[in-house]
């Protein structure tokens, strides 16, 4: 049985955190202390499922998110500044790693759909609304929305699920302004990204952005946020439209009614869910291994959506 790769011991670095897929590292200064204002953000090739890090890892998974992100940065840069410093890592994580600026995260997860699918779609067939937004009756999984909504949800704990929230939910945990600012950059972020992506045949369904500020200086409380945070840069962080954070689908599969072809883990969704499993979700046991052929396919397809996108050949 394969095991979750863990993080990995680098000279002149403190680790300090590993989520579902990224370590987190601090730069040691001189004295051999951790810096406070950079950060090593280093992909794994775990990935994770239904609120499980899986116990089998994707090869070469966590250099096609690093890779397709920085490409991404590049064509948002006129949107919004990232957060990106360097690609200058240690060589035991070249090609999967970035020093990037510690900025203060929002505490909300930013989502926009274009399409209806995933939970989304399962929200709207119990209440006809999505985070709060009431959408025309008779629409089916794949669906595309009149126009792209801002679809909020929580910033969970790792191991616990992300609930959506209606706007004015974000207003009184983040403020008005930035509420607004973000909603903004989020739908314009996942309108970019669609106009690329259909020229290269792909439609990108759904997205999940995560927002820092540079040069905050006050609490990190709703009233801090709202006294201090007004007047700060907003910055991307983590990544942004990956197979990761986004549903990606092949636009000539696009067929509305059933669940669409994908370039996403929404392959590796299908199998844990599928009787081959033998896996029931909602028991509290963690999923098993996943089989050789199905770690492949998952490869391919991010690397597929890599190349798709990026129109470069993904080399390792």
């Amino acid at each position: 049985m394969s095991s979750p790769e863990t993080a990995p011991e680098l000279p002149g670095y403190e680790h300090l955190y590993s989520g579902k897929v990224r370590d987190l590292y601090a730069p040691l200064d001189e004295r051999g202390r951790a810096r406070t204002d950079r950060l090593l953000l280093v992909a794994s090739d775990r990935i994770s499922a239904y609120d499980h890090i899986l116990s089998t890892p994707i090869p070469d998974k966590g250099a096609v998110l690093t890779q397709l992100s920085l490409w991404w940065f590049e064509q948002l840069a006129d949107l919004v500044p990232h957060h990106v410093v360097s690609t200058d890592v240690p060589a035991e994580v070249a090609g999967r790693a970035v020093e990037v600026e510690r900025l203060t995260m929002l505490p909300v997860e930013c989502v926009a759909r274009a399409y209806l699918t995933g939970g989304g779609l399962g929200e709207y067939r119990a209440t006809g609304a999505v985070s709060g937004i009431t959408l025309p009756e008779g629409l089916e999984d794949g669906s595309r929305l009149p126009e792209p909504i801002f679809t909020p949800s929580t910033k969970a704990p790792q191991g616990e699920h992300d609930e959506p929230i209606p706007f004015a939910e974000v207003e009184a945990e983040i403020g008005p302004v930035l509420a607004e600012r973000v909603r903004e950059l989020t739908v314009a972020i996942l309108a970019r990204g669609n106009e690329i992506a259909t020229e290269r045949g792909i439609i990108l369904a759904d997205t999940k952005v995560e927002f820092g500020l540079r040069g905050f200086m006050g609490e990190t409380g709703p009233l801090g946020l709202r006294e201090h945070g007004e007047d700060c840069e907003i910055v991307l962080g983590d990544e942004v439209l990956t197979p990761d954070s986004s549903r990606f689908w092949p636009a000539e599969g696009w067929q509305p009614g059933r669940a669409q072809p994908s370039y996403d883990k929404q392959y590796v969704r299908d199998w844990l869910t599928s009787p081959a499993s033998g896996w029931d979700k909602a028991s509290d046991e963690p999923p098993p291994p996943l089989p050789d052929d199905v770690v492949e396919q998952t490869r391919a397809r991010y690397v597929e959506a890599y190349e798709r996108l990026t129109g470069r050949a993904f080399g390792g």
